[in-house]
């Protein structure tokens, strides 16, 4: 099937904003040449692409498979227009990158606040989800790379991943918990304690019940939170123990407002990592930030 690519910018733009004028005001052509366009992609494709109403455009099934498959092809082109604006220096372009919120708080902002300075022409766009969703938008084209914790990575079969640092988990409480501190308890020993822990389907959980599990123990929590921070700081006031990356509370347990319980089981450490999407041109830009974060 041969189709005109400026039908599929079309296409691209209406779907992204479902609305005709707005895509219209997009890409500095008439309403009437947008709708005249999206017809045209239809009968060639056809189907009908999209529900047109007075108030509201929607995708039909055929539209938003369609636009899943151009969307990424979008990000892709534009990906390949940076890197040769970016071919001969570092003097105009932008990076995409995805953390979340700890990995930016504790690990990624040296980095960043590094690179900025020495290419401040560079434009740095930092997009805060989740791991996993990280993951999806790296390979889509959405961003360029991101900085996961790396678990879920292999079931993407287009993503490249490099490891960039040890993660340590452990079993922490405060001073108000000082009859732990030289004890070597058995994990299931924390069932007689309160257990702070983040919240489920986030990759910290999701590793501390997989760990549980390995050894038949079900440690149920008194308090379950989104945020790591809070996490730290809950347990600092004694309301509990909680399952923390070391990396992220050094300074705590440097300062003696949490320390570490001694376990007969052994925690496996795991990783962050930068992943890249393999099928995607690296802009010079990224690949440059991406040495940064490897050469440390």
């Amino acid at each position: 099937m041969d189709i005109n690519f400026e039908l599929y910018k079309v296409f691209y733009y209406v779907g992204k904003y479902l609305s005709f004028s707005e895509a219209s005001s997009q890409l500095h052509i008439s309403q009437s040449a947008v709708s005249q366009t999206i017809r045209q992609l239809e009968e060639k494709m056809g189907c009908r692409l999209f529900h047109r109403s007075t108030k509201q455009v929607q995708f039909t099934h055929e539209g938003q498979l369609l636009f899943r498959h151009i969307e990424q092809a979008f990000h892709y082109i534009k990906a390949g227009e940076r890197s040769i604006a970016e071919v001969h220096s570092l003097n105009q372009g932008e990076i995409r990158i995805g953390a979340s919120d700890t990995i930016c708080r504790y690990y990624l902002l040296p980095y960043v606040k590094q690179f900025a300075q020495r290419y401040p022409k560079i434009k740095m766009i930092i997009t805060n989800r989740s791991s996993s969703v990280c993951l999806d938008m790296v390979s889509k084209g959405i961003i360029d790379a991101a900085v996961v914790n790396l678990t879920g990575e292999k079931s993407h079969k287009n993503i490249t991943a490099k490891r960039l640092k040890t993660l340590q988990d452990l079993f922490v409480a405060s001073p108000a918990f000082q009859s732990l501190q030289n004890k070597k308890l058995h994990l299931s020993d924390l069932c007689q304690h309160p257990i702070l822990l983040l919240e489920k389907n986030t990759v910290t959980r999701n590793y501390f019940d997989q760990f549980t599990a390995a050894h038949n123990v079900t440690l149920q929590p008194e308090i379950e939170l989104n945020s790591i921070d809070l996490l730290i700081d809950l347990t600092k006031i004694g309301l509990g123990i909680s399952f923390v990356a070391k990396e992220y509370i050094e300074a705590e347990l440097a300062a003696g407002s949490l320390f570490a319980l001694k376990l007969h089981e052994m925690i496996p450490a795991r990783y962050l990592g930068v992943v890249t999407n393999n099928s995607v041109p690296m802009s010079v830009a990224t690949h440059r930030f991406i040495e940064m974060l490897q050469n440390d």
